[in-house]
């Protein structure tokens, strides 16, 4: 049975294994990483699935800042272990995450991937049509969501990292 619980430091090894299996080494080269570099998730956003004790999914979300100052969330990375792919594993996940992020008060998230996918969840590369990446990005997979209608209305420019100190030493390696 699956259950989707917050990440715990025990879960950096397997979460980082499957982040590698997801996406390779080329994840340290993706700019929505320059969001992530050296920090944590945003409080209480970071999260794993089990499947009988066993880590098999990952999803994060990180604070960020529009260019014009609107705050917002980065979700990402969500990687699912390659053998419990398309259980639905993925979609619970993203679910969680968007629920969580709304009951504790954020108002939008943004994300780097692939339209058909979230737009299910409600994101659009039309809201984030303003916004661009600290590098190189392709534009129709920059998506954003409004948690709260109006959120990103005027939101543009450069997405940046809000400075944040790391606090937990067990999780300052996880920030990955």
């Amino acid at each position: 049975m699956i259950s989707i619980r917050k990440e715990r430091p025990p879960d950096v090894a397997v979460r980082e294994a499957l982040l590698d299996e997801a996406f390779g080494d080329v994840r340290w080269h993706k700019s929505s990483q320059r969001l992530r570099d050296g920090r944590l998730p945003a409080d209480g956003l970071a999260f794993v699935a089990t499947d009988d004790g066993r880590v098999v999914g990952t999803a994060r979300l990180w604070n960020i800042v529009c260019g014009t100052g609107e705050p917002a969330l980065l979700l990402g990375p969500v990687a699912v272990a390659s053998d419990c792919r398309n259980r639905g594993i993925g979609t619970a996940m993203v679910r969680h995450a968007l629920n969580t992020a709304r009951r504790r008060g954020h108002r939008a998230i943004v994300l780097v991937g692939d339209a058909p996918y979230y737009g299910r969840f409600g994101f659009s590369a039309e809201t984030a049509a303003a916004m661009r990446m600290p590098g190189p990005f392709e534009r129709n997979r920059l998506l954003g969501l409004e948690l709260v209608r109006g959120a990103l209305r005027g939101a543009r420019g450069a997405l940046r990292a809000p400075a944040r100190t790391i606090s937990q030493p067990g999780l300052a390696a996880s920030a990955a």
